[in-house]
């Protein structure tokens, strides 16, 4: 029988569960956080809560000196979609029968969240005197615009010089196993939406009109065969993908007279989102097309190829779990992109990502048990061992 009542469950999955149940569709929180906040407070840590727009964040902080590590992550969740397209309703955590802790939220990323809060409560209670900070930065704006969430919360520690030497982001990293992959960086990312302007027409007089989209074509092409760059040892090649064309007014003798063109890149640290830019609009103008570009850079890359945080993450996945980690820069953008650029040694660890935004989103719940105790050994590591510089 499915498992419906936490009672007699581990504090981490009593926790999720908690959350699991608050249907906190981006930008609402429901609850989430006053939760998170109210463990915190019990533990000493200082809270600020961080309010922008319809946006809820917080920053708490533990110690007083030394080095700070952030446990980042958002209390958001993606819409269910509708409840018949799942097998137990979405936001009614259960365990079933396989071991399998069923919710919206509970890989991405309410499961991380409360593996999180655990393993901190432990390690401040065997260390209440610890070396170095600790500190969450917490929003409910991660799946949605990601405006007035992580990114105005960094900006505003910027604007105060607040440290923030290292950062665990609870993102669904892993691939076939808890902790098989870290992400220890992520591709940048810039959007374009293009509008190439022709003249309507009928379509049985087109020296009458100009057709956008025969003009467009050849120049899309020269786009799409692009060699962008050939990556580097840590990011495969920049890629452009056309995500969107739309044109015509639905009519079938009918020459448009614009057609819009959303693309995206995903891009290595071997370009500029500058040099990507000024080389695509080479390419439209060298086609003689009539257009309007806006662009949107949605990140840059980041990278933290090794140092303290690499090291301990790694040794709290073998020490932990008994596998050796890949890193990895695979994968869409998250908040850390924000929050390297503090210049913070980031990664990014958390559950199995195979069923996020899913109907039917589900991860292992041993492996929040297990999640919680690597969390608290890179804490160890960092704190207790040694490894984290003064």
């Amino acid at each position: 029988m499915p498992i419906t009542d936490p009672q007699g469950l581990s504090a981490t999955l009593q926790l999720a569960f908690e959350l699991i149940r608050r249907p906190s569709v981006t930008p609402d929180d429901l609850g989430c956080q006053a939760l998170m906040i109210e463990r915190l407070e019990r533990l000493g840590f200082q809270i600020e809560r961080l309010p922008f727009g319809d946006v809820e964040n917080f920053w708490a902080t533990h110690g007083h000196h030394g080095p700070v590590l952030a446990f980042a992550g958002h209390t958001d969740v993606v819409p269910s979609g509708p409840h018949v397209h799942w097998e137990t309703p979405p936001f009614e955590p259960c365990i079933d029968d396989e071991g399998m802790l069923r919710g919206r939220g509970s890989a991405d990323m309410k499961g991380s969240l409360a593996a999180m809060i655990t393993a901190v409560e432990r390690f401040v209670s065997a260390h209440p005197d610890h070396h170095g900070r600790i500190a969450f930065l917490i929003t409910s704006d991660e799946e949605g615009p990601a405006v007035d969430g992580t990114r105005a919360v960094v900006e505003h520690l910027r604007e105060r010089n607040e440290r923030l030497d290292y950062c665990i982001v609870g993102e669904p990293s892993s691939t076939d196993a808890l902790g098989d992959v870290i992400k220890n960086g992520r591709r940048g990312s810039l959007g374009g939406v293009l509008h190439v302007r022709g003249i309507q027409g009928h379509v049985a007089y087109p020296h009458l009109a100009r057709n956008p989209i025969h003009q467009a074509l050849p120049a899309l092409d020269a786009l799409v065969r692009e060699h962008w760059d050939s990556g580097n040892d840590f990011f495969p090649a920049t890629s452009f993908q056309i995500s969107n064309l739309r044109a015509g007014t639905g009519a079938t003798n009918v020459i448009p007279g614009d057609v819009e063109v959303v693309f995206n890149f995903r891009f290595s640290t071997e370009v500029t989102h500058e040099q990507l830019r000024s080389r695509t609009e080479a390419i439209l103008d060298a086609h003689g097309l009539e257009y309007q570009l806006d662009w949107t850079l949605n990140g840059e890359p980041f990278l933290t190829a090794e140092g303290e945080l690499v090291e301990a993450a790694l040794h709290g996945v073998e020490a932990v779990l008994g596998r050796q980690p890949q890193l990895s820069t695979s994968g869409g953008t998250s908040d850390g992109r924000f929050i390297a650029t503090l210049g913070s040694q980031v990664v990014e660890l958390g559950p199995r990502n195979a069923t996020i935004h899913q109907a039917n989103e589900c991860v292992r719940a041993a492996d929040l048990d297990d999640l919680s105790q690597v969390y608290e050994a890179i804490l160890a590591k960092l704190f207790v061992n040694g490894t984290a510089q003064p």
